[in-house]
């Protein structure tokens, strides 16, 4: 291509906002390790107080963001993982944190324009579910810059997040003949996230309460309409996908039982609701998609490969061992033996993503790049089975 659109395609172009996200996941472990009371390497200490954002907002945002770019497919669209990306370059740096904050916030308005320029593209349910969770992290990004605390930021962060996985689930789950009926209650759970971060805001311990009764139903509709469930008796990258999405939901059920019986829990309890779902959930389902993702993303290939199994498992055995003895028996040792297995975990699975690419075969073509409003469409096409 001659024009401008060309330049858009290219690895070299997008690579630099991959790296934005990369180091705002650095920065956010290396600040978990301070949480833990063990030693760090750089900022972990002066990062310690925004580590949810930096990880949400900075790390995940960047790369959802990058991604909804590529899905849009034109120039002004990658201002968005670019405000963002330079919002963690300012929270990192000596900057005050306001000024990183409200460069996020920045970012963070500018997807919520591709997401609105997504959905006139395909105004479907499931694109305006991920409409909501974008929204929600605007108001994430507009509470961290008013000096809210993290912990009264939870659940937006929360919304964010588990609303724009949502809304990709449902999409592929229609595609296995999802009835209207499940697809309205899918709409009600989602409206619900959102309404009970709302009143957090005004009535915390209803707040959460409530969140915690949508993250349950969240959980339970997963678990029974997505295709995962029946392609886990597939093998391959199918089933990998489908293993890890399984765990992430008894994860996300995890979260929402402890605000559901404890309503705004603080200490141990608070530590073990906020990584079951940013890691147990969320970092799952970033595992589960890389090997189709990052390839549509990057356009260089991605091969599956048994070694992610490794790191995938390590997360989860490790996540168990943090929430199951050392926050439920209140172990020191335990949480920080669990809190290091699962900075290994999601810094091995970045080494092994990185080792498949390098020794893969360099191809022809690049893989299709998702247009629609449904971030793991790819799924379909790169592995030959929805998954």
């Amino acid at each position: 291509m001659s024009d401008g659109r060309g330049v858009l395609t290219r690895t070299s172009f997008r690579l630099p906002f991959l790296l934005l996200g990369g180091l705002a996941l650095l920065a956010g472990l290396d600040a978990a390790l301070a949480l833990l009371g063990l030693p760090h390497v750089l900022v972990g200490a002066r990062l310690a107080d925004v580590h949810g954002p930096l990880m949400v907002l900075g790390f995940v945002g960047t790369v959802i963001g990058l991604e909804r770019s590529v899905a849009l497919g034109r120039g002004w669209g990658y201002l968005a993982p670019a405000l963002n990306g330079l919002g963690v370059v300012a929270t990192v740096s000596v900057l005050p944190e306001e000024v990183g904050a409200g460069l996020v916030l920045a970012g963070q308005l500018g997807g919520l324009l591709v997401y609105r320029s997504l959905y006139a593209r395909q105004p479907a349910a499931a694109v305006a579910v991920q409409v909501l969770g974008q929204l929600m992290a605007v108001a994430s990004a507009a509470l961290w810059l008013g000096g809210v605390p993290v912990p009264g930021i939870m659940p937006w962060l929360v919304g964010y997040l588990v609303l724009t996985i949502f809304g990709e689930r449902l999409e592929l789950a229609r595609l296995g003949a999802l009835s209207p009926r499940d697809a309205t209650i899918a709409q009600g759970v989602a409206v619900a996230v959102l309404v009970a971060a709302v009143v957090s805001l005004l009535v915390p311990e209803a707040g959460f309460t409530l969140l915690g009764l949508a993250l349950v139903a969240a959980a339970l509709w997963l678990a029974v309409k997505d295709v995962a469930r029946r392609t886990v008796r597939s093998t391959g990258l199918p089933r990998f996908i489908a293993v890890c999405l399984l765990a992430g939901y008894v994860w996300l059920a995890v979260a929402g039982a402890v605000w559901t019986l404890g309503g705004q829990v603080q200490g141990r309890a608070y530590d073990a609701a906020a990584h079951a779902l940013f890691l147990g959930f969320v970092i799952s389902m970033i595992m589960a998609h890389a090997p189709v993702i990052m390839p549509a993303v990057l356009r260089r290939p991605l091969p599956y490969r048994r070694a992610f199994i490794v790191p995938a498992a390590l997360l989860h055995t490790s996540l168990a061992l943090r929430l199951a003895v050392g926050d439920a028996r209140d172990l020191d040792w335990a949480v920080q033996g669990g809190g290091v297995g699962n900075i290994a975990a999601v810094l091995l699975f970045v080494a092994v993503a990185a080792w498949s690419a390098l020794i893969a075969r360099r191809t022809t073509t690049a893989p299709s790049v998702p247009s629609s409003g449904a971030r793991y469409d790819t799924a379909t096409t790169t592995t030959g089975a929805t998954s």
